[in-house]
Parts: C-alpha cells; structure tokens; sequence
C-alpha cells in the first residue's frame, strides 16, 4: 500500500506547501488583529528543504503541487522555489492575494503555470480595505485582469461572511458575463483569532438560493464536478466563466480528499481543520527518513473534518479553537 493512502483507502496526491508566514494583507478572517508570532527564521524550511520534502512525496505519488502561504511572492527567494519544483513532475500552481503577481509573469510561464487562485473578497474599495486592512483592491483587479491577457486560468475565491459581502455573490457571478473567470465561492471557517461564529456562515443552500432569484433555475448549469474537487461548480447559461462554492461547513467533501498539507515551519497537517501536526523538518534536518513519518500521519487522518462530523461539533468552539490561524496553515 502507498504509503500516501490513508486508512478509508483515499490516495493523496496533492500536496500544498506554505514557503512564508509572512502576509502583505491582513485580512480579517485569516489572520487576528493584533497579528500572530511568527516561527523564528532558522524554523523555517529552506528552498533547498521545501525541494527535498517536495522530491520525498513526488516519489511516493504526489502528482500537484500548490504553494500557499501568508503570501507565498512576498518571500524573497520565490522564484527559486518556484523554477525548483518546477522540475519536478508535477502539475506546480499556486494561491496569491495577487498584489505581486505581475512581477512574476515571466517566472509563472518558465514554470509551466497554467492556473493560479487569487483571493478577492469584495468588489467594493470600501469592503476589500475593511477585510484586508489594506487598500490594495485596484492593484489586485488589475493584476486579475493581466493574468487571463496573459492566458493564465484565474480562479478568484471568495470568503463569504454574512452580513459583510454576502450581497455581492450575484455581482461576482455577473463578473463572469464576459470575463472567463471562475468565481469560488468558501463558506466561512473556524480557525485561531478570526472570531468565527455560525451565524457569519453564508451556506451552500442561501447562496444557490440567491443564484435561483437572480437567474432563474432554467438558467443555471451544473458543471461536472472531477472526483477529488472541493468544488460544487455552476455556469449561467451563456456566460463566459463559472462559478463553484466550497462547502467545507455545510456540505463537506471528505469522502474525496487528496490533500495534505506542509506548513512554512515544516510541520505536516493531514487535514485543514486538524489541531495536531507531524513534525517532518526536524527529522530530516538529523539526517533521518521522513518517509516513515508521513505514513503515520496519513494513517492517522480522521473520516471527517478531524472527527467533526455535524453543524454542532463546529458550533462547539472547543472543536476548532486549538488550531493555527489560518494565515500559518498555508489554506
């Protein structure tokens, strides 16, 4: 058996890396206001360690992978990392806040990019500098409308939050009008200091329901969904682009996962939502085998959501209060 199949038999082929802590946002529902430590900098992974790792689970059957972050372009030797993970035979992208994207351009065509995720959380100046505590909104759009000139897939996600952005889901549809844009839509999660509550959550049902009034049930498609995707996808009849919600609260996809994660400090997380973490840098850094060590971790993954199963293990802070922020997960 792989040793990257875990004990419900799902293969996990995909591997997201965080190379930085650091962020160049702050926005609210990733980070807490008062920021968070960050790891010292001989803890984190090395571009010659983030390769070796990346080699370790390529050879064992990882077949993507995602760098993440806080934001992964605001560390300085990215493109490194970038062009060294591109040798290997892999499916490379990568998730941005888009502020320092167009510096990349070139370096994202050498590595054989074809596809980025880009978090833009509001269409309203106003809004976008609320969440992020920043006003980078222009730059960001900008930078979205560069990468599909340039021929690159976007993929915009979108954070919903009762009562914040939740009456801009129809204007982030109609985005995709003329534009071949994928608008994904994630349900609001519980992670350390972004102060989640259920009653922020804008669910999988009210945002169907908002799609329905606006377009008509005649009008929607559904889009075929591949089988490990997070993604429930739609397309209004005619539009250019899609739309797809992530509904890792109401309606989990468990059943489907391939992915695991690697913090920037090294630590291997079987699930978003686990609290516990698997050391793997310090292992390798004494000249030992990680390879052991990723078996256990991947045969220790829970069946759901780390053994959140309902609406009401969520509702209980006590479920999810012990883990990182989410700007320390990587996502």
């Amino acid at each position: 058996m792989s040793i990257l199949q875990d004990k419900f038999g799902r293969e996990h082929n995909y591997l997201r890396i965080s190379i930085t802590e650091r962020c160049n946002l702050r926005c609210t529902y990733c980070m807490p206001a008062e920021g968070i430590e960050l790891s010292p900098k001989s803890h984190i992974m090395s571009y010659e360690e983030i390769f070796d790792i990346a080699k370790e689970f390529v050879a064992h059957g990882v077949t993507k992978i995602r760098l993440t972050g806080g934001e992964p372009l605001v560390r300085k030797d990215a493109h490194v990392i970038l062009e060294k993970l591109a040798t290997l035979p892999v499916r490379l992208t990568l998730t941005t806040n888009g502020v320092l994207v167009d510096r990349f351009i070139d370096t994202f065509k050498k590595c054989g990019i074809k596809s980025l995720n880009v978090s833009l959380d509001s269409l309203d100046i106003e809004k976008n500098t609320k969440i992020t505590r920043r006003n980078y909104f222009k730059r960001v759009y900008d930078n979205i409308l560069l990468l599909l000139e340039e021929g690159f897939q976007v993929k915009v996600n979108c954070v919903l939050m009762k009562g914040f952005n939740d009456d801009e889901i129809i204007d982030f549809i109609n985005l995709t009008q003329k534009l071949p844009l994928h608008i994904r839509f994630i349900e609001f999660m519980p992670f350390d200091g972004n102060r989640w509550n259920f009653d922020k959550l804008v669910s999988l049902k009210t945002i169907l329901e908002r799609v329905d009034a606006a377009f008509g049930q005649d009008e929607i498609l559904k889009l075929e969904d591949a089988p490990n995707d997070t993604t429930k996808a739609y397309k209004i009849k005619g539009f250019k682009g899609d739309f797809a919600i992530i509904s890792s609260v109401t309606n989990p996809f468990c059943d489907g996962c391939n992915r695991i994660r690697l913090t920037a400090n090294g630590q291997l997380k079987n699930c978003l939502f686990s609290t516990a973490e698997t050391d793997l840098l310090s292992v390798m850094r004494a000249g030992r085998s990680i390879v052991p060590i990723i078996e256990k971790t991947i045969l220790a993954k829970r069946a759901v959501r780390n053994g959140m199963e309902t609406l009401e293990d969520f509702k209980n802070m006590d479920s999810h209060s012990q883990n990182r922020s989410m700007i320390k997960i990587g996502g």
